[in-house]
């Protein structure tokens, strides 16, 4: 009888036994396939796909209309500083085609844009030339009193934020009204606004993160003297530098993804095709805009 009991009882505990020990080889394998995805993170890079003619006359900036997917791209074309009237807006498209080299004339030096309710806003030295997109003209033009060498733009809530390189300014257009974010911002160049309304900067201390109340943290120090900057997410950005770089900061820490110094190619104002993870670099001198494949 004891025999029998014994028995019964083991045949009752083996499912129990035989399922603890399935589940407990279970959360061990999946516990390393867990450890083996953390180990295959991806090293970020940059792939060249293409490049346009080499008609962009001394292209300083490329911007991407989030609505119509339209790109845009700032041509100098003549001196940066010199009012000579020379300066256009072209559009080129996905594939690297210039589709309009001259969209928009008449800018002496275009430098920075952005869209805000149907207005391509464009930098101008020292005024912010307001350009009606629909009709593919120039609107209004904003004279900036004390200017020195008005540079990038982004928009963000009805407002158009947009530096000033020589003054060390950030300004911020609204209503038609111009008024001074910050100052003291040495060199400060490259500028973008998160989904939040964030304030992002390149200057000559770094990468910036602006808080309402006027504090300034420094989120990168090594990334100094920057052009163009793209919010990737949270805690990630690309920085362009002109003389030919392109980082990304990640919780901080900045790697070089490209260098093109020795070739000659500036890597100035850059737009971002979000949706394909494409980097547009325009080459300044190089009269051309090359677009790279983001992996990170």
């Amino acid at each position: 009888m004891k025999k029998t009991n014994n028995f019964l009882i083991m045949m009752m505990l083996s499912p129990v036994l035989f399922w603890n020990c399935g589940g407990e080889s279970k959360k061990v394998a999946e516990e390393e396939t867990l450890v083996e995805v953390e180990e295959e993170k991806v090293e970020p890079s940059l792939t060249l796909l293409w490049e346009t003619p080499e008609e962009l006359t001394t292209c300083e900036s490329v911007l991407v209309d989030e609505d119509t997917g339209i790109i845009y791209v700032s041509n100098i074309a003549g001196d940066p500083r010199e009012k000579d009237g020379v300066g256009f807006i072209s559009i080129i498209n996905k594939n690297g085609e210039i589709e309009e080299k001259e969209w928009v004339a008449g800018i002496d030096a275009p430098k920075g844009m952005g869209i805000l309710e149907g207005k391509l806003y464009v930098t101008n030295i020292d005024e912010l030339v307001e350009i009606d997109i629909e009709k593919a003209e120039i609107a209004h033009r904003y004279a900036v009193e004390g200017a020195g060498f008005l540079n990038d733009v982004d928009v963000y809530g009805g407002k158009v934020y947009f530096s000033d390189m020589e003054t060390g300014k950030i300004h911020v257009l609204e209503a038609g009204e111009i008024s001074e974010y910050a100052a003291e911002q040495k060199s400060v160049n490259g500028l973008r606004l998160d989904d939040d309304g964030i304030l992002y900067s390149l200057d000559g201390a770094g990468l910036k993160k602006y808080s309402e109340g006027g504090a300034v943290e420094v989120l990168n120090s090594e990334v100094t003297g920057g052009d163009g900057l793209i919010v990737l997410g949270d805690n990630d950005f690309l920085a362009s530098r002109w003389i030919g770089e392109i980082w990304i900061v990640q919780d901080g820490s900045a790697t070089k993804l490209l260098d093109t110094k020795d070739a000659g190619a500036n890597t100035a104002d850059i737009g971002y095709l979000e949706k394909e993870q494409i980097v547009l670099v325009p080459t300044f001198m190089k009269n051309k805009v090359t677009a790279y494949k983001l992996s990170y």
